[in-house]
């Protein structure tokens, strides 16, 4: 065997990642020895955790902070919030200016309408974390041909947080329904975002004359990962889901790890991950992720919502809604990937169902209308225009 001293065409291969969530080293092991490619596209999922375990071991063991140190937290978090404003363009600023609420079985619900009162109303409905500013660069193009209509859900942007309240998808869809009947008062077109896609089917499943049409950006399996039973990934990992539900249950370990997921260099990192256009990862961005979970009751709602049941699957949704349903997913998402079990059911239905279209985003992410506006734009709108005129029962309030 001939050996040769190693050269700039023969360097070794880079060593292959091994990712450090602050776990367990046995469940670590199993995470680290599964394919590179697995191991990428799922610590997207868990990135947000890397050192933040130590980051709350080392908070949790220390004492009560001094005085000086808390004077100085104060001021950085005044600072902090300065800063936030500054980012906060005037367009979305205005847009915030003209939110109103609505009362809903005792609590503040914050939305906003723009449009003329042309064509359908159009119901916006954000994800898990977001807000009804997730929607900043829709709204304005949609409503020059219809009611548009964007809502913070419970537990999130400007709406109400109640603390000991179980979150769960059921809520959310109830809450659509409600909205469309006594607010919009007119069928309405549900679009939605990743879990906001699954509380617009959970509502458009029910027995009702209120949804006329429903749009899935990128749906979610799920209110949490605890769906997705049928992804082999996911079961990889799943004592790592554990682990992070039993921290999660720990009320000064989960208020650390939220704290440290929550701060603008974290968010800046997790978007980067689900974003595929890049430059839409702007400082707006980051705070209309922010901002709200500096509220109160925003802690509660992270830990009810990771923690908490699942709700029911799109697979068992879909076969029973006969309204028009338009899908729309970006093939570059690593939380609901087009490979997975929900990515593939969705793609598999068009010849099976005539009430189902669905389209690939080339080069887009997990959020779609912020990612590449412009290509949601595109079908959302030809979709619209296709839609019939009206429904054949009028709603009844």
């Amino acid at each position: 065997m001939l050996l040769t001293s190693p050269s700039s065409c023969s360097l070794p291969p880079p060593p292959v990642p091994q990712y450090d969530h602050g776990l367990p080293s046995f469940w670590m092991r199993q995470f680290n020895s599964l394919p590179l490619s697995v191991t990428r596209a799922y610590s997207t999922r868990l990135n947000s955790f890397d050192s933040v375990y130590e980051d709350v071991s080392i908070s949790y063991r220390r004492k009560s902070s001094s005085t000086k140190c808390s004077a100085k937290s104060s001021l950085s978090e005044s600072n902090a919030d300065e800063t936030g404003r500054r980012f906060i363009g005037k367009e979305l600023e205005a847009l915030y200016a003209r939110c109103t609420s609505w009362e809903w079985k005792g609590y503040k619900i914050n939305y906003v309408i723009e449009g003329d009162g042309r064509g359908p109303a159009l119901l916006l409905v954000h994800g898990f974390g977001a807000s009804l500013g997730h929607w900043r660069r829709n709204i304005r193009v949609l409503a020059e041909r219809y009611t548009v209509y964007a809502i913070d859900l419970l537990g999130f942007g400007a709406s109400d947080k109640p603390t000991n309240f179980n979150y769960t998808m059921e809520v959310w869809a109830e809450l659509l329904l409600d909205f469309s009947r006594d607010v919009i008062q007119a069928p309405t077109v549900l679009i939605g975002n990743s879990v906001g896609s699954l509380a617009c089917l959970i509502a458009g499943s029910a027995p009702q004359n209120l949804v006329r049409g429903i749009v899935l950006l990128n749906c979610a399996g799920g209110m949490n990962n605890k769906a997705i039973v049928d992804d082999w990934r996911i079961k990889l990992i799943t004592p790592l889901l554990w682990f992070i539900d039993f921290l999660l249950n720990q009320r000064k370990i989960a208020s650390a790890l939220f704290e440290r997921l929550k701060t603008r260099e974290n968010l800046m990192n997790v978007l980067s991950a689900v974003y595929s256009n890049k430059a839409s990862v702007d400082d707006e961005l980051i705070e209309v992720i922010k901002r709200p979970a500096d509220y109160p009751g925003a802690l509660d709602v992270f830990v009810s919502v990771v923690t908490g049941p699942p709700g029911p699957n799109p697979m068992s949704l879909t076969p029973n809604i006969s309204i028009p349903i338009l899908v729309l997913w970006g093939d570059q998402d690593p939380f609901t990937p087009l490979d997975g079990p929900v990515g593939k059911y969705f793609s598999s239905l068009p010849p099976v169902l005539a009430n189902v279209q669905f389209f690939v985003l080339q080069g887009v992410g997990h959020c779609p209308q912020d990612d590449r506006p412009d290509l949601v734009h595109e079908k959302l709108l030809t979709w619209l225009d296709s839609l019939p005129a009206t429904l054949s029962v009028p709603c009844v309030k």
